[in-house]
């Protein structure tokens, strides 16, 4: 067992046949048999760490870290021991209050509770020590929460307990939280835009809460990896709420679709191709700056809503979802599409428009999906036509044969 000074020397030195054992692959392979060795080789990790952890406490002493340039200890074990910031921190908290948590790391060397348990256990000591009440710190009762709870449930009790010691405390460190809030938006190459940013655990919570239902899977179809459902779940957020206004300068020949036609010069990003133009101008605010062949202004347009409040709470009361077969995306999240495209000349009334959420507007003008009417004025979709010498069906922009 542990050493009441909290050295792990003793027991790290009863471990070398479990683990030379584990890394000679000589463990049983049955699944009974895998249930008994994996617990017991997670024991081993967990005493490694609290030997590192000590190990890192002691180097944190040092002036080694300076010496290489580190910022801090945290910043060298980041850098030399390929760890994340948290995890370097949670090192150097079990390793500097290892004497402060006898008990617990008496009950992790036992397998009663892991490394995890026992990190959280020796954060609450050292803020307990940062407020000064370092001698009233009491472990017994986060322990014995800490053997019945998953790692996950201790943590939110560790947050009600530091609340109830000093929630004016606790209050004034999600004030520091929320004033750490940053978001750095870049353009890159192509246009793309590279977001980099931090938020508090309320801002977090509040975001996760609003993507993940829109991060969902739409059906046995929809192969996003989860990756991309969270990037089209933002874009679909912040696009909600109100259309928007879009101040495109283009070329008729480019509004048409023309061949040679250049592309649509947007704000804040690079030109736009004539489909994307088409699909953002299906139910939006439109300021059109219409170019001549030597690209001189010759008209500039009001901006108006392609789908009046009217007929927009009329498309909702009728479609009710977005009208792909399948997607059960609410009317407030969806957009109006135009099933013939009113630069084709489509009229904007309820026989020509349809809803259709952001994922499937796009499959409609730039992924090659078309949707068309069913005889019982339903809708039908049609998948990328790879076949050109095939019979092809009515496109989302073109007039019926």
């Amino acid at each position: 067992m542990l050493q009441a000074s909290g050295s792990v020397a003793p027991e790290i030195g009863l471990l070398a046949e479990s683990v030379e054992r584990f890394c000679l692959g000589e463990h049983r392979l049955g699944g009974d048999e895998l249930a008994i060795d994996l617990p017991e080789l997670s024991r081993c990790i967990n005493l490694l760490q609290l030997k590192f952890s000590e190990m890192a406490a002691t180097f944190a002493q040092t002036d080694e870290y300076d010496r290489e340039c580190a910022y801090s200890p945290i910043h060298w074990l980041r850098t030399n021991c390929h760890l994340t910031a948290g995890a370097a921190g949670d090192r150097l908290a079990v390793g500097e209050r290892l004497r402060n948590v006898p008990q617990s790391a008496e009950a992790m060397a036992g397998g009663e509770i892991g490394f995890s348990h026992l990190a959280l256990i020796a954060r609450e000591a050292e803020a307990s020590a940062e407020t000064g009440t370092n001698s009233e710190f009491d472990e017994t009762r986060l322990l014995d929460k800490a053997r019945d709870y998953t790692v996950g449930r201790f943590r939110n009790f560790c947050h009600h307990q530091r609340h109830a010691a000093d929630p004016g405390r606790y209050a004034s460190l999600e004030v520091d939280a929320v004033e750490g809030r940053t978001l750095g938006l870049q353009a890159g190459e192509g246009g793309m835009l590279w977001i980099r940013g931090v938020l508090d655990p309320e801002g977090g919570n509040a975001l996760r809460t609003a993507l993940e239902p829109l991060a969902r899977r739409k059906g046995q179809g929809d192969h996003r990896n989860r990756g991309r459902r969270l990037a089209d779940a933002l874009v679909e957020l912040a696009q909600h709420g109100q259309r928007s206004h879009l101040q495109v300068t283009t070329s008729l020949e480019t509004l048409l679709q023309r061949a040679g036609a250049p592309a649509a010069d947007v704000e804040f990003s690079l030109p736009i191709s004539g489909a994307a133009m088409r699909r953002l101008a299906c139910d939006c605010n439109v300021t059109r700056i219409l170019l001549g062949a030597d690209s001189q202004v010759i008209d500039v347009g009001r901006s108006k809503r392609t789908v009046s409040a009217p007929m927009r709470r009329a498309l909702d009361a009728r479609d009710r979802v977005c009208r792909w077969p399948g997607c059960d995306r609410p009317a407030r999240w969806s957009a109006a599409h135009h099933v013939v495209h009113w630069s084709q000349g489509g009229p904007t009334d309820l026989d020509n428009l349809v809803l259709l959420c952001p994922r499937h507007h796009w499959m409609v003008h730039e992924g090659g999906w078309q949707i068309v009417r069913t005889e019982d004025h339903g809708f039908t979709t049609v998948p990328p036509q790879l076949d050109w010498y095939a019979a092809r069906a009515r496109g989302p922009d073109h007039r019926a044969a």
